[in-house]
């Protein structure tokens, strides 16, 4: 009695913790709103309804793949923008990392802060812990804190507020191309 007490007990939190409850296309979008790399306050519900919002979530500011990721968003804003869409990365990074993040690759679209995780767990994606890395930025050595490490998933919300595009093994380097067929064909 006291063991299957335990594990249903087990089973509730597991159930509930958010990581388990993972969105799918037709789903609502949640809502969310966190500090932007300007500091500044970033609300999705300013943007649905009007257009498309791509969130894609990345692991870690100044790495190999994140870098790529991120700077062909920068290189499709034009595009992304003709169709009707808007774009933020999404990460475990303070506001600080973010800061030199955008500075360091020159980007042109909102970096958004999860420390806590709450964002990723809002949406399904899995975390690992955070944790700091050291990198050179104009010939200064800046330690880049994050809360935590979420997986590397892209999400595109429709103007209806729904889960429209779900990639939970992004391609880094066709990522953006990828989201932005989708919009022209759902537009």
């Amino acid at each position: 009695m006291k063991s299957t007490l335990i594990l249903l007990v087990l089973a509730f939190v597991f159930a509930t913790n958010g990581y388990s409850q993972e969105l799918n296309v037709g789903d609502k979008a949640p809502k969310f709103k966190t500090l932007a790399d300007d500091g500044s306050s970033w609300n999705v519900s300013d943007y649905i309804g009007d257009k498309f919002v791509v969130v894609y979530f990345y692991p870690a500011a100044m790495t190999g793949g994140c870098t790529k990721q991120a700077c062909a968003y920068r290189d499709f804003k034009s595009q992304i923008a003709d169709a009707d869409a808007v774009v933020v990365g999404v990460s475990g990074d303070n506001v600080e990392g973010l800061k030199l993040f955008k500075k360091a690759h020159n980007l042109n679209f909102p970096l958004l802060s999860d420390e806590s995780g709450e964002i990723a767990t809002k949406f399904g994606v899995p975390m690992r812990d955070g944790g700091t890395i050291t990198r050179e930025i104009d010939g200064k050595s800046f330690d880049l804190v994050r809360g935590n490490t979420p997986s590397r998933w892209t999400f595109v919300i429709d103007k209806n507020g729904k889960i429209a595009y779900k990639n939970t093994s992004v391609d880094v380097k066709q990522d953006t191309k990828d989201i932005l067929e989708f919009i022209k064909q759902n537009s």
